[in-house]
């Protein structure tokens, strides 16, 4: 399988994920009675839906997408070279749009490409295509895989590949990162504290930031299972624009 991952026909991505509303208060009745069914499964008898109200971000249903980070390697000058792009904003809509804009236009240009991310089967593509849906944008083709045949989905995950047939297996690109030595991304947030720098401090380049980071540590984090050199920090650049 990693023999025949091209590693410049991948556009590696992460994304960043807050609850939809700063507080459980701002959430209307029906979306309160129906956030407290959700947190039943997961919060402990000492707390209330409103305790755990965080933890929304990481469901399409009661969260929206503040930051996707995108990537590619390209060659310039025999060089290995990474070029990291943002779209991001309180706009979620917005974010997509140009998401999706560019994922088409990618295609036009290379229809083999694939997405890559961290455990982005379970999480980035579906959160992704959930949120396009409720946004009334048309899902790029690469997202719309409904019907098609394993092989005909286009996704690389760092994580399935880890696993290595083990599905009971979770391993955190953090802890990756340090088993490869690779810089970590969370030397200054971690996923845990984006709502609060987005709702409280209201510091979305810091979250931009820090997705970028993770990107990066994909790209590396691929190049070390296939046995390549990994991008040496003064060839990445981002074109990201505020």
């Amino acid at each position: 399988m990693l023999e025949n991952i091209k590693i410049e026909n991948i556009l590696f991505l992460d994304i960043e994920t807050v609850p939809l509303k700063a507080n459980w208060t701002e959430l209307s009745d029906s979306m309160k009675e129906l956030w407290d069914k959700k947190a039943k499964y997961f919060r402990s008898e000492e707390q209330t839906s409103s305790d755990v109200y965080q933890r929304a971000g990481i469901y399409a249903e009661f969260g929206k997408i503040v930051c996707i980070s995108v990537g590619i390697i390209v060659n310039r000058k025999n060089k290995m070279c990474f070029r990291l792009k943002s779209f991001f904003g309180d706009d979620e809509k917005i974010i997509l749009l140009e998401f999706s804009e560019m994922i088409n236009q990618h295609r036009k240009n290379n229809k083999n490409f694939n997405l890559c991310a961290h455990n982005g089967k379970e999480f980035d593509f579906p959160y992704i295509a959930r949120r396009m849906l409720i946004n009334g944008i048309k899902l790029p083709k690469i997202l719309d895989i409904s019907g098609k045949k394993p092989w005909e989905v286009m996704f690389v995950d760092t994580l399935e590949l880890w696993k290595f047939g083990d599905y009971k297996h979770y391993t955190s690109l953090n802890l990756l990162t340090q088993i490869f030595d690779i810089p970590t991304p969370k030397d200054d947030i971690d996923g845990s504290m984006v709502a609060d720098v987005y709702w409280k401090d209201k510091d979305v380049e810091r979250i931009v930031k820090y997705c970028e980071k993770d990107v990066l540590a994909v790209v590396q984090l691929l190049l070390k299972y296939k046995g390549k050199e990994t991008i040496k920090p003064e060839n990445v650049e981002s074109v990201t624009q505020n």
